[in-house]
């Protein structure tokens, strides 16, 4: 699925046994030619509280704790497929609410957390670590998700975004999330914005506490991924099904 340009690959395991996917078949899996291809993986599972439990992988491996776009997405389809209103995804540190608005998918996203704040750059945490940048001056941190601010209007930000294990990507819902935090504590005022990155734009509003995510969302095709694939020693046989974006989609 694709929000923003940022494409997923979604894995339902609630009605499926899953493997344990570790770095490398989560790699071949994010790769474009040996595996789907895409930003992150995401895989859903049963959970008690909520209609599922949603781990965020990225292409490189490594794990995530957020993910505002794949949390859109993941609710698009959990509300396609269990014909629901809304729907609870429930993440390592929150648990996120989504609802179809529109043309839309719309997240509560929970809180963000200001950890430090200059004249050049805000870090903030949404179960996730971002650092927005104000200009040139910013530190990069390649440890930490960056978000670049490269423009203002009325109501308007424009950013670049460099994903902690994904790279440059078109867009990232969480980095949209935290541009707009770090601007409000800039200006002194918590008003919606729209937050425009390479790949389309979102609706960022609310406060701090409790923040809110608006945007499209798309789903490009669904179909069956052989996991053993995924391993270059073996012969497909295992198979599992899933929901998947396209960047020739975009």
């Amino acid at each position: 699925m694709v929000a923003q340009g940022n494409d997923f690959v979604i894995i339902d395991g609630r009605g499926q046994s899953l493997p344990e996917f570790g770095a490398e078949q989560v790699r071949r899996c994010c790769d474009r030619r040996w595996g789907v291809g895409c930003d992150q993986l995401l895989l859903l599972a049963a959970h008690p509280r909520a209609d599922a439990a949603m781990r965020i992988f990225n292409r490189d491996g490594s794990e995530a704790g957020n993910c505002g776009n794949g949390a859109r997405c993941a609710a698009d389809w959990l509300m396609r497929v269990d014909g629901r209103a809304r729907v609870r995804i429930a993440l390592a540190d929150r648990t996120i609410e989504a609802w179809r608005d529109g043309e839309a998918v719309t997240a509560e996203m929970g809180d963000a957390r200001l950890l430090d704040c200059d004249a050049h750059h805000c870090d903030v945490d949404l179960g996730n670590r971002h650092r927005v940048c104000f200009d040139a001056a910013a530190q990069f941190d390649p440890a930490w998700n960056c978000e670049m601010i490269t423009g203002s209007g009325e109501g308007s930000l424009w950013i670049e975004v460099v994903e902690r294990g994904a790279g440059r990507t078109p867009a990232c819902g969480t980095g949209a999330c935290a541009a707009a935090v770090a601007w409000w504590a800039r200006t002194g005022r918590a008003a919606p914005l729209r937050v425009v990155m390479p790949g389309g734009a979102v609706e960022v509003s609310g406060t701090p506490e409790a923040l809110r995510l608006r945007g499209p969302v798309v789903e490009v095709f669904h179909g069956v991924l052989s996991v053993d694939s995924l391993d270059r020693s073996v012969s497909p046989t295992r198979s599992v099904h899933g929901t998947c974006g396209a960047r020739s989609m975009e």
